[in-house]
């Protein structure tokens, strides 16, 4: 089992002055002229997320993308939308919607400030959510981007064309860097269409095993589902299956999942939710993402007595803890070894580590 941080709140001493540029050569600018001046950066949008991944250290003046909010080009013939950084990403969800596309990361969502997740944040700190069993994430949807370097540089990757991956390789490594490298001006995206229908199917069970068990049985049989999720709140386990097509796919699901309700589309909606507003109700705690093989899911969960979001057809597990959420070491490398190319990176595009100090888990 790989066990990623956990997201949590700690005092931040805020940085004394803040700059918004509005487009991507003042924000490259911007950000040259604080590196000049050696000026610790905090660099972000609305900062929705800054309980992930660590928070920032004491900054000389915040940095926030949220200005730049334009869809540059949307081709929706080729499935190909171009936006800046700032956008709310429920805005690029509602723009796709009105073409029935989509671009299925499903980010967590906070209730009481749903236009404050970015495009930008969602991409620096790579979430995504219960489609990503079928979709996967933010590297398989992004076919270019911008970022402007400390500087002054904007650097562009990739195109505009599904199959134009020249230089993507930089790009994707601004995807999970919480703002820590460069900052994230546009990005491409290839799109999806919307399924002609979509249905959601529904089982409790008493113990995770048997949830498990029933997840088994659905990866083994002819469904593929964009979605299974299995969780223990508010009692109980439910295990979650989504599935899109036309009405004869959806009715094989019924055949092929006799046990199971019928249940509202909007449970993901109440799953998006959750996070933002669990961490929320509990400023001492955080949420724990543990990464095993698929078969391995079982084991981490009869362990836990908190609550958890499983993607259980991704191998991803959220533990959800009211206080106290466990600590990842602080010493020696990251999972994998590649702590030390980690540092390298950084030391390529961030010398003097003026952005976001702190990020990543006090590492980088």
């Amino acid at each position: 089992m790989r066990r990623e941080g956990p997201l949590e709140i700690r005092t931040v001493e805020r940085a004394s002055t803040a700059e918004r540029p509005e487009n991507p050569q003042q924000l490259a600018d911007c950000l040259r002229t604080l590196a000049s001046e050696q000026r610790a950066i905090r660099l972000g949008g609305h900062f929705s997320k800054e309980r992930l991944g660590g928070v920032v250290r004491s900054a000389d003046v915040t940095v926030s993308t949220a200005a730049m909010t334009r869809v540059l080009q949307y081709e929706p013939r080729d499935l190909t939308i171009s936006v800046e950084a700032g956008m709310p990403f429920a805005e690029l969800e509602r723009v796709l919607a009105e073409r029935r596309q989509m671009l299925p990361l499903d980010p967590p969502v906070d209730a009481a400030r749903p236009a404050a997740s970015t495009v930008g944040g969602v991409i620096a700190t790579n979430v995504s959510g219960p489609r990503r069993r079928l979709y996967g994430t933010a590297r398989d949807m992004i076919i270019g981007m911008t970022f402007a370097t400390l500087e002054g540089k904007l650097v562009s990757s990739g195109g505009m064309v599904v199959k134009n991956v020249a230089g993507l390789d930089m790009a994707k490594l601004m995807i999970g860097s919480f703002g820590t490298l460069a900052a994230i001006a546009t990005v491409n995206f290839k799109v999806f269409p919307a399924p002609v229908e979509s249905r959601t199917f529904a089982m409790k069970f008493t113990t995770a095993a048997e949830a498990f068990g029933e997840r088994d049985r659905i990866l083994r049989s002819v469904l593929q589902p964009s979605a299974i999720d299995i969780v223990n709140w508010p009692s109980g386990f439910r295990l979650l299956v989504h599935a899109g097509g036309n009405a004869a796919v959806l009715d094989r699901y019924a055949r092929e999942l006799p046990r199971a309700e019928v249940s509202d589309e909007s449970v993901w909606q109440e799953i998006r939710e959750f996070t933002p507003r669990f961490l929320a109700e509990h400023p001492r705690g955080g949420v724990v993402p543990m990464v095993t093989p698929l078969m391995g899911m079982l084991e981490v969960a009869s362990k836990l007595d908190v609550p958890f979001i499983a993607r259980a057809g991704s191998g991803v597990t959220y533990a959800h803890y009211a206080e106290n959420p466990p600590e990842i070491a602080v010493h020696g490398d990251f999972p994998g070894g590649d702590f030390a190319t980690m540092l390298r990176v950084k030391e390529m595009f961030d010398p003097e580590h003026l952005l976001n100090r702190g990020r990543l888990y006090g590492r980088i």
